[in-house]
């Protein structure tokens, strides 16, 4: 097995911290984390790629070990975590690659796919929305509730997202075996997420997550005229980002390679085996 390198990078004025594994010169594989998580969550999913790619996890700004500027310091927006991605990127050299996006990663790789500056040879989706499909409402209803109209009748609903009982709930939901979920990924998150002014970073993001959805149209597109290879794996129990936000790819995408797991949001957490195997035979095809 090969050995994680934890770094970190100044980039914009911020540090990013990253994961970074695999031979200098095999193809790239960019990671990107939802919430309320960090590249923590691919901890074991690296080693598992890293014999034959150059796998890049970096934290967001806000997350993990990154840097956490207050809101009046730093405009957390889904197209600033973006340009400090781009930024890290650009500090490493890398032009080129395939990305794996979720939850909040999705976005963030979704705009990078759209910068000419990049070369997407390839895009692995799980639990990274690019449809309207696969939006569960109980989940969502009190977060597009708040980003409509932020205030004191909203909030609440979206601080709820915050509490330990959620955080855990995120990575329980839908796994037919949760006493695969190690406590210790709910455990660190929620460490993370209550610090000092992290709750305000939080629901900054809520309120720009519908710029997401207002570029999906142009992202669809993309899809259609460039035909990228796109391999999405997704937890058949997700409660999060349902299933039907896998089987969406295929509007554009006809020749998407579509897997639906007994996993819930954090399907790494009880799938790695099978979801590393999917990858390296998805892009053991696709790159060739």
């Amino acid at each position: 097995m090969l050995p994680t390198h934890h770094n970190t990078a100044n980039i914009k004025g911020q540090e990013v911290f990253y994961r970074e594994a695999g031979p200098a010169d095999a193809p790239v594989i960019l990671l990107l984390h939802g919430f309320p998580s960090s590249s923590h969550m691919f901890r074991n999913l690296i080693p598992a790629l890293a014999d034959r790619y150059h796998v890049i996890a970096p934290d967001h700004i806000g997350f993990g070990y990154s840097s956490m500027p207050k809101v009046g310091e730093f405009g957390y927006t889904f197209d600033n975590l973006t340009s400090v991605t781009a930024g890290l990127l650009d500090h490493l050299g890398v032009q080129r690659f395939s990305v794996y996006v979720h939850d909040y990663g999705a976005p963030i790789g979704w705009r990078l796919a759209l910068d000419p500056s990049y070369d997407i040879t390839a895009i692995i989706s799980q639990s990274g929305n690019a449809y309207m499909e696969g939006f569960p409402k109980p989940f969502w209803d009190p977060l597009f509730a708040y980003a409509s109209a932020p205030g004191p009748d909203t909030e609440n609903g979206a601080r709820a997202k915050f509490t330990p009982e959620t955080t855990r709930w995120q990575y329980e939901n839908g796994s037919a075996d949760r006493s695969l979920v190690s406590p210790d990924t709910w455990n660190h998150d929620q460490v993370l997420l209550e610090r000092p002014g992290n709750d305000e970073v939080q629901l900054a993001l809520f309120r720009d997550y519908p710029s997401n959805i207002d570029g999906y149209p142009k992202l669809q597109e993309y899809f259609r005229t460039s035909q990228v290879p796109l391999l999405a794996v997704w937890g058949a129990g997700d409660e999060i980002f349902g299933p039907d936000g896998t089987r969406a790819f295929s509007h554009d995408l006809p020749d998407a390679e579509v897997h639906l797991l007994p996993a819930g949001h954090f399907a790494l957490e009880t799938h790695l085996d099978a979801i590393s195997g999917y990858i390296r035979g998805f892009l053991g095809r696709v790159l060739s």
